[in-house]
């Protein structure tokens, strides 16, 4: 018998510290760049778009694909990519970590859409409402004490 599947995993993934470091101008150049990675892996990418400290990627996912070693893996490319085209003077790293939520193929289309609107999103709701609303909302136990590390965390 034939394997026959459909696992689709909405990936967040943050900025270490949360720092505001992906710019306009590139953003666009890094998307392709995972675009190529996660295609290269043998996965199908159906979304991706984010802010200045964080990504949300959309992908439909094999079931013999590792996410952990996807992941570790479009970080790793993605952190060498950024630092070999000097995009920031500053080091860029990927913060430890990220979420992974799953939807059923009915919800892609606005899965999609809501990836696609995250700057207008973002001006209504921070990052860390809107992770906290998804770890909530996908009945994730969560200890807030290993959340990604927050911003303000850092400066106080």
């Amino acid at each position: 018998m034939s394997t026959y599947s459909q696992i689709y995993i909405q990936l967040v993934m943050a900025v270490k510290g949360r720092h505001s470091l992906i710019s306009l101008s590139w953003e666009e150049e890094l998307y392709k760049y995972i675009t190529g990675i996660i295609t290269n892996k043998g996965q199908k990418l159906i979304a991706i778009n984010g802010m200045t400290d964080h990504i949300h990627i959309l992908i439909g996912m094999k079931p013999s694909c590792c996410l952990s070693d996807l992941v570790r893996e479009v970080k790793k490319a993605s952190n060498i990519f950024i630092n070999e085209k000097k995009f920031r003077r500053i080091k860029f790293e990927w913060q430890e970590g990220y979420g992974a939520f799953s939807y059923s193929h009915s919800s892609l289309d606005q899965v999609a859409t809501y990836i696609q609107n995250q700057k207008e999103h973002h001006r209504k709701k921070s990052f860390r409402e809107e992770y906290i609303e998804f770890l909530k909302k996908f009945e994730v136990d969560y200890e807030p004490k290993y959340l990604f590390k927050w911003v303000e965390e850092e400066e106080g």
